[in-house]
């Protein structure tokens, strides 16, 4: 089995469980060049904020967008649109990828300005 199969397997896996728990999630995404953040409704029918590395506002302030600094911008912009959209509980979905790195500073950042999870 190859890395892409096992970080699927185990985000299906995550995905299932916070299905269950019937709350909305802070879904993220990486590659190596941007990353992406969505606020998703618990029904998973919904998009309800969504921010990335990839829109114009983001990539022109940062001088990568593929980097720590990066994350914790984009963590920074969902927390914001996402209590604006009246979300404030959340459940991380971190699609199979490890804790670290980008993916801790942008929830980190999302903590830090007002969502829950």
């Amino acid at each position: 089995m190859d890395k892409k199969t096992q970080r699927l397997r185990r985000a299906r896996r995550t995905r299932a469980h916070i299905h269950e728990l019937g709350m909305p999630r802070l879904t993220v995404h990486r590659t190596p060049r941007h990353i992406y953040a969505q606020v998703i409704d618990a029904a998973g029918e919904r998009v309800v904020a969504a921010v990335s590395t990839v829109q114009p506002e983001l990539r022109q302030a940062l001088d990568s967008t593929g980097n720590v600094e990066a994350a914790t911008r984009v963590g920074r912009r969902i927390a914001e649109k996402a209590t604006a959209a009246g979300v404030t509980e959340v459940a991380f979905d971190r699609s199979g990828f490890r804790y670290h790195g980008r993916i801790k500073a942008l929830a980190d950042a999302a903590r830090e300005n007002g969502l829950q999870f």
